[in-house]
């Protein structure tokens, strides 16, 4: 354990040695109402000396001594800046769980004769860095309780990396995690950070605190944390760290998070796979011996006819064989076999290599036996096992339907092909939208005499044009603002909250339509289009395939008007101005929601 006594006489820095100190302040502001909610404080060295940066600075300390001496210090120092500010908010003041120990000594007496009368201790809130190794957390836990005793607040340092860990949020239940910015920096566009992040609000939100993220540097990651509940955030896009901070949010800030536009979250692209394991496919099923003969075998199957087939086992349970219902069945119904094969041993008309799973083995380690070069093993089944001794059987047909249902659960969220959201975050995203309140075009996107196209050239090319579509569309969009999803086949939903839509729509329509023409065969591009067949058999020429955009414009009042009717209306109205862009000759048509709303109630 570290010592909690005072600072040795003779330590690394004496007190005439240490060096000449100034503290800086960095604003943490409240993402929900863009106000201050305190400042971080910062210790700097002489400017221009080997110990100008704070790294630096705290490596001249040798020993714990040295360190909590410099420590201390540094606090002293920050503190006295702090009183003469007059700034708003709280401090945020740094401490290694080294000192922090020191300074709780004797009920936080050396803490509370520090502190003084710089601040009121309810406006304070200690940081606990990650400098030194916190050691036992339950017992550091019992160290920091003494801070609420005080009437102060503690947070998680750099929460993420280092000593921050999952174990210090059980026993110190800190009032703020500071989230390092490891996790922050890339969030706009990064799915698996702003999935951490989405975790780490979860579990704070059970404890009772706070979350503040750290290293912002750009509007959009701003826009993100805001829009995912994070209490504060801190960084240099919202201030540096100034001896003389200024006592308001900076005005670009503000403007960000007061802002009625929403982040565009980035999206997970999902498998397919789930948590389903071999053990949620189990069926109880009897066994038999290696010895057990096939007229016994054949008086099991007639008892259950819903046993599809059974195991041969060992002694030890250890799965040898499995015997296919429908299999055996068939042979017996042949003739004489029932006499010439009726009291010999089953294991000799049994699958010696039947398909066996642990019980936790997921879903796609199983859906290898469809892929694989015996389909006996599908009809069969499986057998299931709890450290290699059988448990159970599994049947191909549920895992088929298994398979199937993630899979179509998976396309709700990300379509196969092109990847893009589903439906599912599709819907999300209006939703938020409409919670939000703010104005935005719903854009429904179709592709004209795609299926003859599809039809003529083939699924392989019709997927490319799909792809290609997506792309454009893709590039069509600001990441930070407009959202595109993937319908289903050919259409496409684009929510756009970017204020030059119509040149961006129109620019799409362009790009594609000249890239969907060079994939047609020359002759066909020569003759303008290819001959086909309608809904109704009947000979039809087409056209090469258009864009067309169907345009909802949701403005304030329209969104108000979703709020009372349900989101759902919104594809309703879009597939209304689909349906209007498809007979228009530039290929896009521009409705008003609030003039549809009245036609789409039931």
């Amino acid at each position: 354990m570290f010592p909690e006594a005072p600072v040795a006489a003779g330590s690394a820095l004496q007190a005439p040695r240490l060096p000449p100190l100034h503290a800086v302040f960095q604003p943490i502001v409240q993402a929900a109402s863009a106000e201050i909610l305190g400042y971080e404080a910062l210790i700097r060295g002489p400017l221009g000396s080997p110990c100008a940066s704070p790294e630096a600075l705290f490596g001249l300390a040798r020993d714990p001594a040295a360190t909590i001496e410099l420590e201390v210090h540094a606090a002293s120092t920050a503190l006295a800046s702090w009183s003469a500010l007059a700034l708003p908010g709280k401090l945020f003041l740094n401490f290694s769980p080294l000192t922090l120990r020191h300074l709780l000594a004797e009920r936080g007496k050396p803490l509370c004769k520090l502190i003084g009368g710089n601040i009121t201790p309810s406006r304070l809130v200690i940081e606990v860095t990650e400098q030194t190794p916190i050691g036992d957390a339950a017992s550091f836990g019992r160290a920091v309780a003494v801070l609420r005793e005080l009437g102060m607040q503690y947070a998680l340092d750099d929460f993420g990396t280092g000593h921050a860990n999952l174990d210090l949020l059980a026993h110190l239940s800190p009032q703020f995690v500071k989230i390092d910015k490891s996790l922050i920096r890339g969030i706009a566009s990064c799915s698996r950070r702003l999935e951490i992040l989405r975790c780490i609000l979860r579990m704070m939100s059970a404890f009772g605190g706070r979350v503040i993220a750290e290293g912002i540097e750009d509007e959009d990651e701003l826009a993100v944390i805001r829009d995912l509940g994070v209490t504060g955030a801190q960084g240099y896009y919202l201030g540096r760290p100034l001896a003389e901070p200024v006592a308001q949010t900076a005005a670009h800030v503000r403007q960000a998070l007061t802002s009625r536009q929403i982040a565009v979250f980035p999206q997970m692209v999902r498998s397919g796979w789930s948590g389903i394991t071999a053990g949620r496919l189990l069926r109880a099923a009897p066994t038999v011996s290696p010895a057990t003969s096939n007229d016994e075998v054949l008086r099991r199957f007639q008892a259950q006819p819903d046993l599809h087939a059974v195991a041969v086992v060992n002694d030890e349970m250890k799965p040898l064989a499995i015997i296919s219902r429908q299999n055996f069945i068939d042979r017996y119904a042949a003739p004489f076999h029932r006499e010439l094969y009726g009291k010999k041993a089953c294991i000799a008309m049994a699958n010696r290599e039947p398909a066996c799973f642990d019980k936790h083995a997921s879903l796609e380690e199983m859906a290898q036996i469809l892929a694989g070069e015996n389909p006996r093993s599908l009809a069969d089944g499986f057998v299931i096992t709890d450290q290699n001794r059988y448990i159970g059987l599994g049947t191909g047909a549920d895992l088929i339907r298994a398979i199937t249902e993630v899979r179509m659960e998976a396309a709700r969220y990300a379509n196969p092909l092109t990847f893009l959201p589903g439906n599912i975050p599709l819907n999300q995203h209006i939703d938020r939208l409409i919670e939000a309140g703010n104005e935005f075009h719903a854009c429904y996107v179709d592709l004209n005499h795609f299926k003859p196209y599809n039809d003529q050239y083939g699924y392989w090319k019709g997927d490319e044009m799909l792809k290609g579509a997506a792309a454009i569309l893709t590039e069509s969009c600001d990441p930070a603002r407009d959202f595109l999803g993937h319908v289903g086949g050919d259409d496409f939903l684009v929510l756009y909250q970017s204020a030059d839509w119509a040149g961006r729509v129109q620019e799409a329509i362009r790009r594609f339509n000249d890239a969907a023409r060079e994939m047609y065969a020359p002759a066909d591009r020569a003759a303008g289009g290819i001959h086909g067949e309608d809904r109704h058999g009947r000979p039809v020429f087409f056209a090469p395939v258009s864009m067309a955009v169907g345009v909802v414009r949701v403005d304030v009042e329209g969104v108000a008007g979703l709020q009372r009717l349900g989101s759902q209306h919104i594809g309703a109205a879009a597939a209304a101005a689909k349906r209007e862009a498809k007979r228009s000759a530039t290929g896009i048509a521009v409705l008003d929601f609030l003039a549809l709303a009245d036609s789409l109630q039931p």
